[in-house]
C-alpha cells in the first residue's frame, strides 16, 4: 500500500484498536494466478508481541486450500468520505477522498482441533453479541458440532503490517476544522466517525 509519510498509522496499539473496531475484513489470496477474495469478521488479539488474526470461513469456499501455502492479504478500511474542495481556502482545489485502512500479511494456519474451534466460536460471539451466549450454550453439543462441521476455522499470523490513515494531514487547521464539521454534520454514521478520527489523529 502506498502510504506517504505523513499518512502512516505505525501504532502498534492503535492498528490493534482500529482492527477491532473494524473487523470485517476481506481476505485476499491469489490462486492459479487470480486473486480471490472472501469477506469476514475477524477477532484480532496480540500474541507475545504477535498480531494473530483468527477467522472461518465456509468449508465449501475453495479459497480455505489455499490460504496455508503463500501469503494472504487481509484488508481492514474503514470508515471513509468524500471531501469537497469547498473547505479548502483556494479555489484552485480540487476533491480528494480520506480514509482509514490496515493491511495485513501473512500464512494461515487451519485448526482442526474441536475443542479449539469451539473456543473461537464463542470468541467471536463474545466480540459481536455477548448476550447471545447463553442461547448458544443452550443448543445441543450435537448441533453445535454439525453446524462446526460446515466451517473451516484458521489463524494468520502476520509478519508484515502497514497502516495508513489519510486524514488531510496536508491542509491547515482552519481548513481541518472546516473538514472536520463538515464531516461531523452529515448525518452519515461512518462520515461522522471518520470526522471524530480527524478530530483526535
Amino acid at each position: 500500500m502506498y502510504i506517504p509519510h505523513d499518512n502512516l498509522m505505525d501504532s502498534p496499539a492503535e492498528i490493534l484498536s482500529f482492527i477491532q473496531r473494524y473487523s470485517f475484513g476481506t481476505m485476499i489470496t491469489n490462486i492459479e494466478g487470480i486473486p480471490v477474495a472472501t469477506h469476514l469478521p475477524f477477532h484480532a488479539e496480540m500474541r507475545a508481541d504477535q498480531l494473530i488474526l483468527t477467522a472461518h470461513i465456509a468449508k465449501a469456499n475453495k479459497q480455505w486450500q489455499a490460504i496455508t501455502a503463500q501469503q494472504n492479504l487481509v484488508i481492514f478500511s474503514e470508515p471513509h468520505a468524500y471531501i469537497s474542495p469547498t473547505n479548502y481556502d483556494s479555489l484552485q482545489s480540487v476533491p480528494t477522498w480520506n480514509y482509514l485502512s490496515v493491511h495485513a500479511y501473512g500464512k494461515a494456519n487451519i485448526i482442526n482441533e474441536k475443542e479449539t474451534v469451539m473456543a473461537m466460536l464463542e470468541a467471536a460471539i463474545k466480540d459481536y453479541e455477548p448476550g447471545y451466549m447463553a442461547q448458544w450454550n443452550e443448543l445441543s453439543e450435537t448441533f453445535r458440532y454439525k453446524m462446526a462441521n460446515g466451517i473451516v476455522a484458521f489463524e494468520i499470523v502476520v509478519t508484515t503490517l502497514q497502516g495508513k490513515k489519510k486524514l488531510s494531514q496536508n491542509k491547515t487547521d482552519e481548513e481541518r476544522k472546516r473538514i472536520i464539521e463538515s464531516l461531523k454534520n452529515s448525518g452519515d454514521s461512518t462520515v461522522t466517525q471518520l470526522g471524530e478520527y480527524m478530530e483526535n489523529p
